[in-house]
């Protein structure tokens, strides 16, 4: 039986090798980037309180401004079970609901600047089984717009079950039947009427891109995004061969799911879903936060155009009341990631696992800030020191 020093051994020896292929942006101190390294050491301080707390077992933190990284640091374990690993800057996070704006808003975004579908298309025109919202005596309301689902107001609830879904279709369960499954649930609420955070709009809204593209998510946002920008790192289903470099999450079936996607409706589609299931590294998010201060340009390659980005970034007019972009989060109760500080035009989101992305156009900054919280009992706490890491951040920004 392997010895803890030898187990820990091995772990670092494994973190360090991962480290070999990391490729982010260029690291300089902060003060090359008008930030105070004194301010930003004070995250320290709140990853040790944090794990002190057993807020939750390990952390890395990349924090990047003017297309440089400051600072990247892990702390805590990747792991407490079955045995503890330390964490390692360069390992590969589950993102959870970060998926939502990389991989999927993204994607569809790109559809509509190529000219293959609308915003204001009908969901219907794409999945026929979409019905609407009825109201008082049985009469239909207004389709829902693609719009509806990338801005969680479509009428749809937050949530189904995936033991019904698979009891119906089988597990793994194909998104073309998952999707008319949620088509046909009963709306909430009129399109455009209330804000409902909902994983199903994003599962609707990765059918559509198949639909349109013939193209899994997977492999649209593989060949459009990721590969272009060289995030070598980041992709759905984790090859084998880097699965032991992948933070475990929730314990199920008595072993860490590692490498495989924590939410059960992405992991009932075979770990691809619109929702859920991107894996990617600090690194890799920082490129592609480069991309979107880039104004849809990373160097020589360019992903979107610039009018598509403000397009994403802004509060969309049509869901102003609620306060979110297009697959982004600028004002919504689900906004604290971005603390007290960073202006009305940063914006973000965050995933159930732990993970979160802010990124302010206001000062070039983008804050990476990935946890294992749901490791291994799905009992950790993140939402409060979310908004303490941006806090700390933004007030290290001492030259504008």
């Amino acid at each position: 039986m392997k010895t803890q020093r030898s187990i820990l051994a091995a772990a670092l020896l494994t973190a360090l090798a991962a480290g070999a292929f990391a490729q982010g942006p260029p690291s300089v101190k902060p003060e090359d980037a008008g930030m105070s390294s004194v301010r930003l050491g004070l995250l320290d301080g709140l990853m040790g309180e944090a794990l002190d707390r057993g807020d939750f077992p390990g952390a890395v933190i990349l924090v990047s401004r003017n297309g440089k990284t400051v600072w990247k640091k892990a702390y805590g374990l990747s792991r407490r079970v079955p045995e503890t690993a330390p964490m390692g800057v360069n390992m590969i996070f589950d993102l959870a609901s970060v998926t939502k704006p990389v991989a999927t808003a993204t994607s569809l975004m790109i559809l509509v600047e190529k000219g293959r579908l609308r915003l204001w298309d009908k969901v219907k025109d794409f999945i026929p089984e979409f019905v609407p919202y009825i109201g008082e005596g049985g009469i239909p309301g207004e389709d829902a717009r693609l719009w509806h689902l990338l801005t969680h107001t479509s009428g749809l609830p937050p949530y189904m079950d995936p033991k019904e879904a698979a009891a119906r279709h089988g597990d793994p369960c194909p998104t073309e039947l998952l999707a008319k499954d949620i088509a046909a649930i009963r709306k909430e609420s009129p399109p455009g009427n209330r804000f409902v955070y909902s994983c199903l709009n994003y599962i609707t809204l990765a059918r559509i891109i198949q639909t349109v593209t013939g193209r899994t998510l997977a492999e649209f946002a593989d060949e459009n995004i990721f590969r272009p920008l060289g995030m070598s790192r980041t992709f759905f289903n984790p090859p084998a061969e880097l699965r032991s470099l992948c933070v475990p999450t929730e314990v199920a079936d008595g072993r860490p799911l590692q490498g495989v996607v924590h939410d059960p409706l992405a992991r009932l589609q075979g770990g691809v879903s619109g929702n859920a299931g991107l894996f990617s590294t600090a690194d890799d998010l920082a490129i592609f936060s480069r991309m979107m201060l880039g104004r849809g340009a990373f160097g020589k390659v360019r992903v979107l155009s610039p009018l598509g980005v403000e397009r994403m970034i802004e509060i969309f007019p049509k869901a102003g009341n609620f306060g979110r972009g297009l697959g982004w989060d600028l004002d919504s109760d689900y906004a604290t990631v971005g603390g007290d500080l960073f202006g009305p035009e940063s914006y973000g989101h965050s995933g159930y696992t732990g993970t979160s992305i802010w990124i302010d156009p206001e000062t070039g900054t983008a804050v990476i800030f990935l946890t294992n919280r749901v490791h291994p009992d799905d009992k950790g706490d993140i939402i409060s020191m979310r908004s303490k890491v941006a806090n700390v951040v933004a007030a290290s920004i001492i030259v504008k």
